[in-house]
């Protein structure tokens, strides 16, 4: 479902208020030419999370998702000169497009890349005693969600922000019968978010030149 009005506010309020530069719009048109998903948040969104992590004042920042690297620029702009994105990738063909636009956004030495599956790097990352993150944004593989949370989940402290992207497709994650392995990954997403007593956590509904979607948010209390 989707309405072309939805893309011309999107496209309004981001010339009214987002204003990328030169190294957003490159970050796009590299990602574009090597092939990459056209799956980023979109201008606004990225600007969003840019918010949300200055609000929150983040000096760690953890990323499930990196793609080419667009919204890691956004949230690695919001950090403090000795802050930290740590972002995970799969495809190592996204780690190279992300490297360079991160690169060229002049960011790349507040950010770690780590290639491979994400919930690899995330126990890795708990073994090896990684310091708790202040804000954590999930948006990688939907089936594997539950699994990113628990994970993220000891990598927090109280106070730290989860956000996780696209929780409505569509409408679709409504039909609990979804034979949809992504539709029962967000409803466990979401369940396990409602259900864990450290978490206070909504939903809010978004539509936009990416259509229906949405995202969650979610405060560790404890």
């Amino acid at each position: 479902m989707h309405d072309a009005q939805w893309t011309v506010l999107d496209d309004y309020y981001s010339a009214a208020l987002v204003k990328q530069d030169a190294a957003l719009e490159a970050a796009l048109a590299d990602s574009a030419a090597a092939g990459l998903p056209a799956i980023q948040v979109p201008p606004n969104q990225g600007k969003f999370l840019n918010l949300l992590a200055r609000i929150h004042g983040a000096k760690r920042i953890l990323e499930i998702g990196t793609l080419g690297g667009y919204s890691a620029i956004w949230l690695a702009r919001a950090l403090p000169a000795d802050g930290r994105l740590v972002t995970l990738e799969f495809e190592p063909k996204h780690v190279e497009i992300a490297a360079a636009n991160l690169k060229r956004a002049g960011v790349a030495d507040k950010v770690d890349i780590l290639q491979g599956a994400a919930a690899d790097s995330l126990q890795r990352l708990i073994a090896q005693g990684a310091a708790p993150f202040d804000f954590i944004f999930i948006d990688a593989d939907k089936p594997n969600n539950p699994v990113y949370l628990e994970l993220a989940l000891q990598l927090s402290r109280p106070g730290t922000v989860i956000v996780g992207d696209n929780v409505a497709r569509g409408g679709a994650v409504a039909d609990a019968t979804s034979a949809d392995p992504a539709i029962q990954g967000i409803r466990r997403f979401i369940e396990l978010m409602g259900a864990n007593p450290r978490l206070s956590a909504t939903v809010v509904q978004t539509v936009g030149a990416k259509g229906h979607d949405g995202f969650a948010l979610a405060i560790v209390e404890r």
